[in-house]
């Protein structure tokens, strides 16, 4: 019979593709959401039964057990980039893997990977930093041969980095950002979960591994970067962090005063000091090299997926092409 993985959040931007990828390889794969009838786009990544999601809370003991029965490999890709209810980032990002490492200790489970972030560090302004941090410590107490993957901002097609700016060219000439100075070290989700399925298929030593795409470039210059691919010209503005600090500290009240009706998708203080902050890979660390990886950049992947946000989306192209063929016979 093949090997069974239970991917905690497998439904989400980095694990589906842990699923596909895990799916491919004959593994039977349990997608353990909290919704898992919003994650039935999972199913056909298998033949029938192959791929199933199913209900997990991982704030709960008895709950992160019961998907874990008879599991050979684990993956935590639970994260939260707001606290929304009882979302907390001590209780998910913390508190969360702790419960999975632990219970697979108990389990006898062989392998886990642990989805964190660069960046992450115990002594960060940023509780989402701060409590990844805390995660991979609690992660390594309870399975020492663990993998732990930091990966830099993720691409792809369901990214909320490139499609949400994108989406806000469509509205003004002026793309605000905060920032703008600050690096970032894209990576392509599907590269992050081919590392994944290295150590789900013990292929990867135990460790840390940050993972970053082949370009370093401010925020400013991947603005720069969409803004060619889309077909658009937009002023960008970078807005000073003290201002942003009002905005955030806004955003935030309303959040909070409306009970989490309205959440905050717009800037968090947290997600402010993060800005802060380069998010690219650590000299010495060991990386995509040391997994046999090579990285696909982001001219190869971008145009994939953000073509839709031209003036004309799939037909731009065509239009320009027709524009320089009148150009000639004139």
């Amino acid at each position: 019979m093949s090997k069974l993985v239970t991917i905690y959040g497998g439904s989400g931007f980095v694990g589906r593709y842990i699923a596909r990828r895990l799916a491919k390889n004959g593994w039977r794969v349990r997608v353990a959401v909290r919704h898992p009838n919003e994650a039935m786009h999972v199913k056909p990544y298998g033949v029938p039964g192959q791929v199933e999601p199913v209900f997990c809370n991982i704030r709960d003991d008895a709950s992160v057990r019961q998907v874990m029965q008879e599991a050979d490999a684990v993956v935590n890709c639970v994260g939260v980039l707001n606290e929304v209810g009882r979302n907390k980032f001590d209780a998910v990002q913390y508190e969360g893997a702790e419960r999975i490492a632990r219970i697979a200790t108990e389990s006898g489970v062989e392998r886990m990977v642990q989805i964190s972030s660069i960046g992450a560090d115990k002594d960060a302004d940023s509780e989402y930093s701060r409590t990844k941090a805390m995660g991979e410590e609690a992660v390594q107490s309870h399975m020492p041969n663990a993998v732990i993957l930091r990966p830099s901002v993720m691409i792809g097609p369901e990214d909320n980095f490139f499609n949400r700016f994108a989406g806000m060219t469509r509205f003004g000439p002026i793309l605000p950002v905060v920032g703008a100075a600050t690096r970032f070290q894209p990576v392509y989700v599907d590269d992050v979960a081919h590392a994944a399925v290295l150590g789900v298929e013990g292929q990867a030593a135990p460790g840390i591994y940050e993972l970053g795409g082949p370009e370093v470039e401010t925020f400013r210059a991947l603005m720069q970067r969409m803004l060619k691919i889309v077909h658009r010209r937009r002023l960008i503005v970078n807005m000073p962090f003290f201002i942003a600090r009002f905005m955030a500290f806004g955003f935030d009240m309303v959040q909070k005063a409306t009970l989490g009706l309205i959440t905050n998708g717009v800037l968090t203080r947290d997600q402010l000091h993060n800005l802060r902050r380069d998010n690219v890979v650590s000299e010495g660390a060991q990386g995509f090299d040391a997994l046999g990886i090579t990285p696909k950049s982001m001219a190869t992947i971008l145009p994939e997926y953000l073509w839709r946000f031209r003036p004309s989306g799939q037909y731009d192209d065509i239009r320009d092409s027709a524009r320089n063929m009148r150009t000639d016979q004139l």
